[in-house]
């Protein structure tokens, strides 16, 4: 999957039912359902249902088994209420009759309001960086498995401020800043654009929380996984455009990190904000 085409024909999913739909599976080289990928796709079939006037602002969600990357998901959506303001949505995916994932979501109609934000943090444009596939192909050689697990092409392009040398992991700050833009044109549709950014928010999250602890464990020794993720959208923006994914991690413990995220416009609008809380367990 190297497109923006590729990745919106991943996250359509085919109407099974009245509040029925069945999506297919990225074949992800570490041979597990991407969280992601879940996510993006419960949105979808959430959207399926909401009103043309409702647009998404909020969703919690729980990861609750790992998901079987060989046979489609099956999401199920419960209409939960469709107010005045709000429209609210709970979507389980199941696979083998169990939920791998279930979420509640809420949209709102357009209203004006007070309006604040923070100040996007001052690093540098993406056009003076590289990305990470780019920096990745200098240690085929050197470190073919850190090589192996973080070589596939994707549907986004990453181009990451700071740089991690695999071969002298160091321990850092728990921060992280990565431009995110997708690879190719999407149509002018903010739920798209919404979609795509929930599948691409999974990124780097869980790896900001290792970042304190590189000088005594390497990313080959730990096993992560998302246990949690909610996000919020404030305004709208486009994904096929540069944005910047602001990331840090308070704290780490009892074998979880918790970690958050903002995305920023080139020209500094806060549009969305995430946080997940995921597993991050030694391999014994």
């Amino acid at each position: 999957m190297k497109t923006a085409e590729e990745l919106v024909q991943l996250l359509s999913l085919e109407k099974i039912e009245q509040n029925i739909f069945r999506g297919e599976n990225y074949q992800a080289p570490w041979k597990r359902v991407f969280g992601g990928q879940v996510l993006a796709q419960s949105l979808y079939a959430a959207y399926q249902t909401v009103p043309e006037d409702r647009v998404l602002h909020s969703m919690h969600g729980y990861f609750i088994l790992t998901g079987d990357i060989s046979m489609p998901i099956l999401y199920e959506v419960d209409r939960i209420r469709d107010g005045g303001s709000f429209t609210t949505r709970r979507v389980n995916a199941i696979q083998n009759g169990k939920a791998i994932f279930s979420m509640i979501s809420s949209y709102q109609s357009s209203q004006e309001g007070i309006n604040h934000q923070i100040t996007m943090p001052n690093v540098p444009p993406p056009d003076t960086l590289v990305s990470d596939l780019v920096l990745i192909e200098a240690f085929k050689d050197k470190a073919p498995d850190f090589y192996k697990n973080f070589s596939h092409p994707r549907p986004l392009e990453f181009r990451p401020v700071e740089r991690i040398n695999p071969l002298k992991p160091q321990k850092q700050q728990p921060f992280r800043h990565v431009w995110i833009k997708a690879n190719g044109d999407l149509p002018n549709d903010l739920r798209l654009h919404q979609i795509i950014l929930a599948y691409a928010s999974d990124y780097n999250l869980l790896g900001t929380a290792t970042l304190p602890h590189l000088d005594t464990v390497s990313l080959n020794d730990l096993f992560l996984a998302s246990l949690d993720h909610a996000m919020w959208f404030h305004e709208d923006f486009r994904i096929d455009q540069w944005l910047l994914y602001a990331l840090d991690s308070p704290s780490a413990s009892n074998s979880r990190g918790f970690t958050r995220g903002n995305f920023f416009t080139e020209d500094g609008k806060l549009v969305a904000s995430v946080v997940q809380e995921g597993l991050i367990r030694v391999k014994k």
